[in-house]
């Protein structure tokens, strides 16, 4: 009977010739290839848990008072948006454990990404066939970090709402047209406009969540067609043969075990560690502030910019074009992304090299290359941690204006360091395996001189 079915099924479909090549698809036998199914996987997570929630939470900043069941917060006025994700952490079966686990999948997600892109990068897997690949890759990112923003702002908490009043600055500060795009977005100005949260609400539960799913579709479509690069883990390997595991049986239960291992410890870290604990914050109030508020790790590196950066406008006349804001809040996030963008035309161009490359790179192979990551990391890193100076400053004791002088200079200073050191360690690792070759090729010489004629 089912041998029937399935005949009755590819009389129709014709799957036959396609779900063969599917099933013989080869995968790279290497664990660093499976950091894009970790984001992937948390992606789901995501989306299904971002389900659950959506029954319960209210996108309404109409005020209300709440009576449940946390007493400190009894009998204080906060909106229902607020209201609700109380309710849901507090009053709804399996509340807390979704949201919790919604907001750890963000963040295991948004990291996954990055790593996923880091060995991209220093394999020079963005080389051609793969450079559209690269740049869906780069826009996910992006897209991502823009969806986790929009994600915890929505619950109008007080954490959630003073980074609001940040993003509404940088809008601001915007050369020429600042005033009016917050307008536009905002739909008045921040605070006092309601329009924004279910602007927020449609964007997060529905635009960027098809969006992101639309690039990673392109992403696995472009993958499937190009094939993975591969190590040159085997001689077999070439530029022209694929090596690896077929899709069945051999990589579909290793992947579908790391699915099971993905959702349960993002279900393990929403029930047992705490994050993002709003009912501690309170509801925003416009003249309050929490000490280290401190937004999701993915946006540390944008609060780190926006400390360093010294405090000027560009005005002329009567007129500032360009405000205070606009260099670490958005200048400095375009500048990464553009550079990001124009590393596989900015090789081809350094390399005069634009051949179809199959296999990967180990980092020692492009010196160059592994160089300039490392110190673009090292730049990218300094600011990011920059933006932990007010914590030093409380946990440690560190002067905080000391400290911003510090990275300002360090962020100019260690990159180059990073660069030239990076470099060097590469091009001393390939003496060293040049040296043993020839020590292995004169050893093996020598003993075959030694074996009597035959």
């Amino acid at each position: 009977m089912i041998r029937r079915a399935v005949a009755y099924l590819d009389r129709g479909t014709g799957a036959s010739p396609l779900l063969r090549k599917t099933l013989r698809y080869a995968f790279p036998d290497h664990w660093s290839f499976l950091l894009g199914e970790v984001a992937l996987y948390a992606f789901i997570v995501l989306v299904g848990t971002g389900i659950y929630l959506t029954l319960f939470f209210e996108p309404s900043l109409a005020k209300t008072t709440y009576n449940g069941v946390y007493a400190p917060l009894r009998g204080m006025e906060m909106s229902q948006a607020y209201k609700s994700v109380v309710d849901i952490s507090y009053e709804r079966n399996a509340g807390l454990l979704f949201r919790q686990t919604h907001h750890w999948a963000a963040d295991v997600f948004v990291a996954a990404v990055i790593l996923h892109l880091m060995r991209v990068f220093f394999t020079g897997a963005f080389r051609r066939p793969r450079t559209l690949i690269w740049t869906i890759g780069l826009l996910m990112l992006f897209t991502s970090l823009l969806e986790g923003y929009l994600g915890y702002s929505m619950v109008d908490d007080l954490l959630s709402g003073m980074g609001l009043a940040i993003g509404y600055g940088v809008a601001l500060s915007m050369p020429i047209i600042g005033g009016n795009l917050a307008l536009a977005i905002w739909g008045g100005q921040f605070p006092g406009v309601h329009a924004f949260e279910s602007r927020m609400y449609i964007a997060h539960v529905l635009i960027f969540p098809a969006l992101i799913a639309t690039l990673i579709v392109l992403h696995l479509a472009l993958v499937m067609r190009h094939h993975h690069t591969q190590f040159r883990m085997s001689p077999r390997a070439t530029e022209r043969r694929v090596i690896g595991l077929p899709a069945f049986p051999a990589q579909t239960p290793r992947s579908l075990g790391l699915m099971l291992a993905v959702a349960a410890v993002l279900f393990l870290l929403g029930g047992l560690v705490q994050i993002n604990p709003i009912w501690q914050w309170g509801p925003y109030q416009v003249a309050q502030g929490t000490n280290g508020a401190q937004p999701d790790w993915y946006l540390g590196w944008l609060i780190g910019a926006l400390r360093l950066v010294p405090g000027f406008d560009l005005t002329i006349g009567d007129y500032t074009l360009v405000g205070n804001p606009f260099w670490g809040g958005a200048l400095f996030p375009l500048v990464v992304l553009l550079v990001l963008l124009a590393v596989p035309a900015a090789e081809r161009r350094l390399t005069r090299d634009g051949s179809t490359h199959n296999l990967a790179d180990r980092p020692r192979d492009a010196p160059g290359r592994t160089a300039f990551g490392m110190a673009f990391l090292t730049w990218v890193s300094l600011i990011f941690v920059a933006g932990s100076a007010d914590r030093m400053y409380v946990f440690l004791g560190l002067s905080y204006e000391g400290q911003i002088w510090f990275y300002r200079v360090a962020s100019l200073v260690l990159p180059f360091v990073a660069y030239f050191v990076t470099r060097r360690v590469c091009l001393a690792l390939q003496e060293a395996e040049r040296i043993d070759a020839e020590r292995e090729l004169a050893e093996a010489e020598a003993a075959a001189a030694r074996l009597p004629a035959s």
